[in-house]
């Protein structure tokens, strides 16, 4: 992982309109649902168990990667509000056949053998348009495909509850993401994600906790 982050990060902010979010970088990114309701599991025991919600976006979010051969997932989490995970970007490292040769873990994760991620200077970018094989358009691309699947078991199942659509969203429209600087950090993220199940009680996106600010 240290050969990742041998070129210097130069942004000052973690979002920022002028950054090229289609450009190699590795990128750690939550995502929550609307309201904050917590419909994809519970937490038992500091393991997380799947509704029937979560395993479809479990199964979703794995499938994403599988047909997208410029990102790469390392660890992640679905908690039963939100899903942290550490992204990669590489639209640069491609097999002679045109795809990438991915080293693909258990349960889906791809192991960390990539090649240098050069960050990348903030380039000009026109407000409001989102590149393909970025980080935005993947984000939205695998929204719009949960509120199809959910809608799907919503009918399979004539559940009498809403139905998601482009006014009522899953998950929230905006989402958080945070440009990984360097190995420390890296490793930082990583052991926040893992133990995340262990801390939702204090978790400030648990809104049974007495201490969140709503």
């Amino acid at each position: 992982m240290a050969e990742k982050f041998q070129n210097k990060y130069r942004m000052q902010s973690n979002r920022m309109p002028q950054w090229d979010y289609s450009g190699n970088g590795v990128y750690f990114i939550t995502i929550v649902t609307q309201n904050r309701v917590c419909n994809l599991g519970h937490i038992n025991n500091g393991k997380m168990i799947f509704s029937e919600f979560g395993k479809i976006i479990n199964d979703e979010w794995l499938k994403s990667f599988e047909i997208r051969n410029e990102l790469f997932l390392d660890e992640y989490i679905i908690m039963p509000n939100h899903l942290h995970a550490i992204v990669v970007l590489d639209n640069t490292q491609t097999t002679n056949n045109g795809s990438h040769d991915r080293n693909v873990g258990l349960h889906g994760r791809v192991n960390l053998h990539y090649p240098n991620y050069p960050f990348q200077q903030p380039v000009e970018q026109p407000k409001f348009i989102r590149k393909p094989k970025s980080i935005s358009s993947f984000i939205a691309g695998f929204k719009s495909v949960i509120n199809t699947k959910i809608d799907d078991y919503i009918d399979e199942h004539n559940l009498n509850i809403p139905k998601y659509n482009r006014k009522n969203h899953f998950f929230q429209s905006n989402y958080y993401d945070h440009i990984i600087r360097n190995e420390s950090e890296y490793h930082r993220i990583k052991e926040y994600i893992i133990n995340n199940p262990i801390k939702w009680e204090n978790n400030k996106l648990n809104s049974t906790n007495k201490t969140t600010k709503s």
